[in-house]
This record gives C-alpha cells, structure tokens and sequence, in this order.
C-alpha cells in the first residue's frame, strides 16, 4: 500500500536540513532511507518541485512525501524451524542454532536465518523499501545463541542507533582451554585483519578498532574451563580472538584454537561459544527487555560430561 502525506514546515523549524527534519517526524523512516526517497522524487514540494536533501527548511514548506510499497526481495522464503524467543510487529529474537548462516553470501545463497525469517515473519513492514528483515547484529555460522532483527524501518534504525552508544548487553557463555588468570578479568586490544591471512582477525593488527572484552570464571574441569563473558564492543570474532591472544582459545574452534589437543570426554563439533542473554530497549517501546537463550545440547553434554 502505497503512503502519500503532506507535512508543513512551522515557522520554527526553518533553516533546518530537509532530511533532518523529515527524520525528526517521521520516525519510522531512517535518515538514509528518507534520503533515498528524495533522491527518487518520491519527496518533493507539494507543487511537484524536485529538492535536495541537503535545502534547508522554510517556513511555510509544503513537503509531499509518497512511500511506495516495499518491493519483494528476490530472496525465497524458507521453511527453517526457527526457536523464537520473543516476536512483536516491530522485532523479533531468535535462539539460532550452530550451523545456520545470518545472511545469503557467495557459498550460502540460501539456507540462512535470512530466509527462515522470510518465512516466518509475514508481517516484515521492509527495510530499505525492500520487504526483508533487518539484521542488526550477527552471530558466527558456528556461534549459536540470541540474536534480534528488526522488521521495520523505525525498529532498524532504534536498534541500530543502541547497538552503536554500546547500550546492548551481550552475555556469552564460553568453554576455553586452560585455566584463565585471573578467573574474571577483561582484555582491551584493537582487533583488525590477520597481517597474513586475511580470513582471520588478529589482537596484534597493523591497524584495527578497539575491542573490550569482560569474562568470569563460571566453574573450572581439569584442563576446561567454563567462562561467562560480556563483549562492549562487537568486533568480528571478539570472544575467540581476545581468548586465543590470552592462550585459552574457545574449545572446538578451528580456526583460532590448537592443531592438537587432549581428549575431550564428549564430541566436539564446532567452537563451544553461545550467545546467552540480549538485554535491550524496545526500539518502539522504550521498554527494558532480556532475552536468554538456553545452553544448547552439545555444550551442556560437555558440561554434565566435565562434571563426572
């Protein structure tokens, strides 16, 4: 359905950029996405006059704004059983299991959350005048846990805008080799690209961002230990980098742990990292939310083996 509206410009709010006003009023639209619409003529003077983005505001403006529908992605719907912790018009959140790819890339076009999403949300309002899901925040393919995605133009841009001031809590549960000293401690490096390989990310980079990483000794099992960690940051492969640069990489990760190592009592197919708890604002809402997502089978195997 396609939105057509005309806003006035007050006598107070001249001067001011047209993106930015517009942005200020209408709250579900995000200031690119507005931006977008003014560079396709879909927001204009009421008289049919093309502007800029960048005009400045006078009082007395008559702006005709028209939102087409959003397009049909070309990405298919797909059937994925999906454990959903929380589903609202304007979000949801997910338990997503090791295995599954967040987003279709070269070598996984489909079979990824995006897909399960297009399934399972047929209420996506579109991102981008696209109707597709917004993914705000990833997990590894092998990582498994919460994760949240917006099914809107104003959800995207709330939680987008949280994630960036660093007011997103994300609680991991991790096993690591050895036993970490200190048992609760946080490690400060820049992360950036392996000077090597480039598949990887490394704390010793020519160049890279700062990455904050918190930790707390959960419970200790001969040569494992079980860590309950917080990232502030969210750089790729935080958790697993800042442990291995420690020397206690995550168990099971083949990419940063050791070639060899001794004998686990219960198999080990992927990295033992999970995303545990997502706490955050509604974007729409306000309102403080918490999200847990339960161990998953494989690192409470691990576990309960330890234990024994």
């Amino acid at each position: 359905m396609t939105t057509d509206l005309i806003l006035t410009v007050p006598a107070g709010k001249a001067g001011i950029r047209l993106d930015v006003w517009l942005t200020r009023q209408m709250k579900e639209l995000s200031r690119s996405r507005i931006k977008a619409l003014i560079q396709a003529g879909h927001i204009a003077l009421a008289g049919g006059q093309k502007i800029k983005e960048h005009r400045k505001t006078q009082a007395g403006d008559r702006i005709r704004i028209i939102i087409p529908p959003p397009e049909d992605t070309a990405l298919r719907p797909e059937p994925i059983p999906l454990d959903i912790l929380y589903q609202d018009s304007d979000m949801i959140v997910i338990n997503k299991p090791a295995g599954l790819v967040v987003h279709p890339a070269v070598g996984h076009p489909s079979g990824t959350l995006v897909n399960a999403l297009l399934y399972h949300c047929p209420d996506l309002a579109g991102i981008g005048g696209e109707r597709r899901p917004g993914i705000v925040h990833r997990l590894d393919k092998d990582t498994s846990g919460a994760l949240v995605a917006a099914k809107n133009e104003r959800a995207m841009a709330g939680l987008v805008a949280q994630f960036k001031a660093r007011q997103v809590e994300k609680y991991y549960i991790a096993f690591v080799w050895g036993k970490p000293n200190p048992a609760a401690g946080s490690i400060e490096t820049m992360i950036g690209r392996h000077r090597k390989d480039r598949k990887r990310m490394s704390a010793s980079p020519r160049s890279g961002r700062p990455a904050l990483t918190h930790y707390t000794t959960l419970g200790t099992f001969g040569n494992l230990t079980l860590l309950r960690v917080q990232i502030t940051t969210g750089r790729t492969h935080q958790i697993r980098v800042h442990m291995a640069h420690r020397g206690h990489p995550v168990v099971g990760d083949r990419q940063y742990g050791p070639h060899s190592h001794p004998a686990l009592p219960v198999p080990v197919l992927r990295q033992m990292l999970h995303a545990e708890q997502l706490v955050l604002s509604h974007p729409v809402t306000g309102q403080r939310l918490s999200f847990i997502a339960p161990l998953p089978a494989d690192m409470d195997a691990l576990r309960t083996a330890c234990k024994q």
